[in-house]
């Protein structure tokens, strides 16, 4: 059966490893299965929920789309554009900001922890942005959308306005309620310096991350480094669970080298952490600086990228308006 697939990254620079493992890679497979019809957004909109460079903003615009195509994403087989050349997905935010309630909102985990103690400051497009969310995966009737554990709250508050619209306007399935595709595994990659933190742009320290424009030297350099204990390597899984920064690097290698958990520890069982570490700094630079260099090159050409973005804008904006005026018909308009 066909799925029609939906999901988008935000373009706050510096894509790494966490950002290819736990979202690019799957979107990546996804599109390998040809009955699928995907559509990936850069998500540019929602990145001016917190003050951006406008200079700044327009280069991680296009190192996101770079690395998608790098990563092998295909603009042939995929839509790939950005939001905010689609001015369908604002307006289709409004129309449904108007079927959603406050209360929806109010229990948006992911603003509390966004906003910080002082709320008040916080810009109303953060508190609203679930909204526009909703409005980017209900105008294309995604059927699936790949989202991490993070952001399962926020489809369902989507799925709760498709079917406070449909029922309001007595238009049975005009919205499709879509299902959350969720990686359960290797979807969640940590910092190399603690193994109880994500892996994040914002860290201070670069080290803590394998950054996806990093070359071969500076991956190794930083796999050496990572941080580890001085316990053995583990002879099963129930010895793996308390020890967060082993865990997070054999789910690094397990998902690098697409096998399970179990066979990473089984193959690494009785040798040292030096020669796991050259094994994983191996296939990390097997897999990453290719798509890093490709990403390099393809930046160079910034009107090759600036066209990816405009035909699939294209694309997307005659899917999306097209709902837009069906909803305008429903409600009245």
């Amino acid at each position: 059966m066909s799925k029609k697939i939906f999901s988008g990254v935000q373009p706050t620079g510096n894509l790494h490893l966490g950002n290819y493992l736990g979202a690019i890679k799957n979107f990546v497979s996804l599109q390998k299965d040809k009955q699928n019809n995907c559509i990936y957004c850069v998500v540019d909109l929602h990145a001016i929920t917190v003050k951006q460079d406008p200079k700044i903003l327009k280069k991680n615009i296009r190192e996101t789309t770079a690395t998608f195509v790098a990563s092998g994403l295909n603009p042939k087989e995929s839509i790939i554009f950005n939001q905010s050349m689609v001015p369908s997905h604002s307006e289709g935010a409004w129309l449904l900001g108007c079927v959603a309630r406050m209360g929806w909102l109010n229990r948006m985990t992911q603003f509390k922890e966004k906003a910080g103690k002082d709320k008040e400051k916080a810009s109303v497009g953060l508190y609203i942005y679930p909204i526009l969310m909703a409005s980017d995966i209900l105008l294309y009737d995604a059927t699936h959308v790949p989202v991490g554990e993070d952001q399962k709250q926020h489809l369902e508050l989507t799925r709760d306005i498709a079917q406070k619209f449909n029922l309001d306007f007595d238009c049975k399935n005009f919205l499709t309620s879509p299902e959350p595709l969720i990686q359960k595994d290797f979807s969640r990659i940590m910092s190399l310096k603690d193994g109880t933190k994500k892996m994040s742009k914002s860290d201070p320290s670069d080290q803590s991350r394998i950054n996806m424009t990093d070359d071969k030297d500076l991956i190794v350099s930083k796999i050496k480094k990572a941080k580890t204990d001085s316990a053995k390597l583990p002879e099963n899984d129930k010895d793996i669970n308390n020890r967060p920064e082993l865990k997070n690097l054999y789910g690094i290698f397990s998902s690098i080298q697409n096998q399970a958990l179990d066979l990473t520890i089984e193959e690494f069982k009785g040798k040292n952490f030096s020669e796991f570490k050259n094994k994983l700094a191996e296939a990390l630079v097997e897999k990453i600086y290719p798509i890093s260099n490709e990403t390099n090159k393809l930046l160079n050409d910034e009107k090759f990228i600036d066209q990816i973005l405009l035909d699939g804008s294209e694309k997307a904006e005659a899917i999306a308006k097209k709902k837009v005026n069906d909803i305008k018909n429903i409600i009245g308009f």
